[in-house]
């Protein structure tokens, strides 16, 4: 609960954050913009993660502080854990010995922290950031801000995604107001991309198929495609979204091999097809529109499950 966040951090000192392995921006923009505002009201802060940025956040400030671990090698009074389902998501050892706060929008969220504080009508974690700093009477600096922002802007679409609601755009406002400024922002998360994703891209997009009706599309990345773009983790983001752009289609499945029988698994959609409940069928979790989870097997059969099941749900 929100309140129980607050009174942790008024009477704490020492804390850290922590976001999901192969960070995006709404994990990276809320972990350093509640960095921000801890610093803001005199406590020792710091973000640490198990995997590196991609190169779009490395625009935000702080960005160049955090921390790249494998294991908690300092005591924290609590360690903050940001858009995780459970308590592993980080890939940081030692977390399960540590206070932890679980802040999280995704209903499927384990309740795995010593608090729990969960927001499923929240567009981002960014945006509960936002009303954390406005409950603890902590004031909107700049940096905080910028962070933010970007949260808000990576997890909602750029504003065209469903979960965008009046009181996100209420929060973006104030926060151009403080100082932003969306141009240099977009820029850097849209348009900073290596030729590798160009490659990588191409190669996933000539594995696009559709069902007989049109509705909804599947496409693959293997490993070898990966190896030869030369492609990093975060290279792909957004592709599973890039189908959705016809008219016809409605949902949209994107699995990528991992290891050998191993594959995660995007889900997304239009309107009012909930691809959550096709995740939770597989193990996965996530919203309406867009959810996620990782399935292992034939890849042929696997892939066949899940499209039959997202047919079925389109239907």
């Amino acid at each position: 609960m929100l309140s129980q966040v607050v009174e942790l951090i008024e009477n704490k000192q020492n804390f850290a954050i922590t976001t999901h392995v192969r960070p995006d921006g709404d994990g990276i923009g809320s972990s350093l913009g509640l960095c921000w505002l801890l610093r803001s009201l005199g406590k020792n802060a710091e973000v640490i993660v198990r995997d590196g940025i991609p190169i779009s956040y490395t625009l935000l400030p702080g960005a160049e502080e955090i921390r790249q671990i494998s294991q908690v090698n300092g005591k924290y009074d609590a360690i903050f854990v940001i858009e995780c389902s459970d308590i592993n998501r980080p890939g940081i050892k030692g977390l399960e010995n540590q206070i932890t706060v679980n802040i999280d929008h995704h209903a499927t969220s384990e309740h795995f922290g010593t608090i729990n504080w969960i927001d499923a009508t929240a567009s981002a974690v960014g945006e509960m950031i936002y009303n954390l700093c406005k409950a603890i009477g902590g004031r909107i600096t700049k940096e905080i801000a910028e962070c933010v922002y970007l949260a808000l802007v990576t997890d909602t679409g750029s504003f065209h995604f469903s979960n965008t609601t009046e009181r996100t755009l209420k929060i973006a406002s104030e926060l151009v107001k403080v100082g932003v400024k969306p141009a240099r922002i977009s820029e850097a998360v849209y348009n900073s991309y290596p030729w590798s994703r160009i490659e990588l891209m191409r190669q996933v997009l000539a594995t696009v198929k559709r069902d007989a009706d049109g509705k909804v599309a599947w496409m693959r990345q293997t490993h070898a495609m990966s190896e030869n773009a030369n492609a990093v983790d975060g290279d792909n983001s957004g592709f599973v979204n890039i189908p959705l752009a016809a008219k016809e289609v409605e949902a949209v499945v994107y699995m990528r091999e991992t290891a050998p029988n191993n594959y995660r698994v995007s889900l997304r959609s239009k309107g009012d097809i909930n691809v959550a409940r096709v995740a939770e069928k597989f193990g996965g979790g996530g919203h309406k529109n867009a959810a996620g989870c990782r399935v292992e097997g034939d890849w042929d059969e696997k892939e066949c499950e899940i499209v039959s099941a997202l047919i079925r749900a389109v239907e």
